[in-house]
């Protein structure tokens, strides 16, 4: 009988251990003391993704030859996961840069595209917008009405994309756009278009429960004219590619949801050792207690599962299912953690004073952006039934 053992290391690395320190400095430093001021003014900071930038966190997963830190997924969870506890709309900010717009030319661009815009993206001289969603298809990419049309030896785009991260400040995006037929899969293509391309525009900004100081438009397509160079991969290609980048974006949502559970549950922690009530702290209380227990295992459980698809991903295998798992598990724990955190504060849970009520306003995006939880199930039951 042959024995097979699987040693495991559950410990962070130097590496993840030096990236997270520096994003919990950074955050502490560029982030915290601002947090209230731009979510009650819905200011999106652009000089702060710029200083992330210059700290690596805008070309995280980018080559260094390219420009970028050249690290791994484990990493870019501990880096989100560290900004997202202070402020989950600048996680969100880094995290949409980071995984969609960039990670898209890095893995279907040409070498001439990915030489000329990945290392302004990884960088944060630059900033990305990534469109897929339009007002009508949300979970339904599938039927887009942004179309493409070649005319002699250029493309003529007409259309909008609506629910886009940094759709008004972003200085280029990836945009999905139909070729073919509705419905057809290979009926889509991926193009780059930069700001200030002739007939590309931005539209309305978003009034938003949360995620306020993380920006969120329309981009506007009138006649916006292109050439091949602007194409990403092959005609056709693009719906089967967004797909594939959102694998991994659903572990960068998986991380925004895991800082944000962190986040309100160590501020319900605290408190909880804090607030006396009949004479003794409320976390003696089993009522309390028992949350605590709950929303402790609970985020273990996020990070082990995300990390777990993290190892797959910097391997190369196939991660479709576990991505989508991590993501749905994580974003409706961080939904839970949130609404638990805001009970253990009673009614100061309901004012602005303490991080919980933002927590939990914020909390509710990761159950949808990036796929649904309704979608995450129908990408695992696909798989566990093929």
């Amino acid at each position: 009988m042959i024995t097979e053992t699987l040693d495991i290391n559950f410990d962070y690395s130097e590496t993840q251990q030096m990236v997270a320190s520096a994003a919990k400095s950074f955050a502490a430093q560029h982030i915290g003391p601002y947090v209230s001021q731009w979510d009650e003014s819905q200011e999106f900071p652009v000089h702060v993704l710029k200083e992330a930038g210059a700290l690596g966190f805008m070309g995280i997963l980018v080559p260094e030859s390219l420009g970028g830190s050249g690290l791994g997924y484990h990493e870019y969870i501990a880096i989100i996961e560290e900004i997202s506890k202070v402020d989950p709309s600048i996680g969100l900010s880094i995290a949409a840069h980071n995984s969609l717009c960039t990670n898209h030319i890095l893995s279907f661009g040409s070498e001439a595209q990915k030489s000329k815009w990945i290392p302004k993206l990884a960088s944060g001289e630059w900033i990305g917008a990534w469109g897929l969603t339009e007002h009508n298809t949300g979970s339904d990419a599938g039927g887009m009405n942004t179309t493409a049309v070649r005319k002699g030896d250029h493309w003529v785009l007409n259309g909008a994309k609506n629910f886009i991260t940094h759709g008004k400040s972003g200085n280029i995006a990836v945009v999905i756009a139909r070729t073919g037929e509705k419905g057809d899969s290979h009926g889509m293509t991926a193009f780059v278009v930069e700001c200030g391309t002739p007939g590309f525009s931005s539209g309305k900004k978003e009034n938003k429960l949360g995620m306020r100081a993380s920006e969120t438009a329309e981009l506007i397509f009138d006649n916006c004219v292109l050439t091949d160079e602007a194409v990403l991969g092959e005609v056709g290609d693009g719906f089967i590619q967004s797909m594939k980048i959102l694998d991994g974006g659903r572990i960068s949502i998986g991380a925004l949801s895991l800082g944000i559970a962190k986040g309100a549950y160590e501020a319900a922690l605290k408190y909880s050792k804090e607030r006396v009530q009949f004479g003794k702290p409320i976390s003696s209380f089993q009522g309390i207690s028992f949350k605590l227990a709950d929303m402790a295992t609970e985020i273990e459980a996020s990070e082990l599962m995300l990390h777990k698809a993290a190892f797959l991903k910097n391997a190369g295998r196939p991660m479709t299912k576990l991505s989508a798992m991590s993501k749905m598990y994580s974003s409706e724990v961080c939904v839970k953690v949130a609404n638990e955190a805001v009970q253990i504060f009673g009614g100061y849970g309901y004012t602005k004073d303490f991080p919980v009520e933002k927590f939990y306003r914020d909390a509710k995006l990761c159950t949808i952006g990036e796929g649904t939880t309704e979608i995450q199930k129908l990408v695992i039951a696909r798989n566990i039934l093929k």
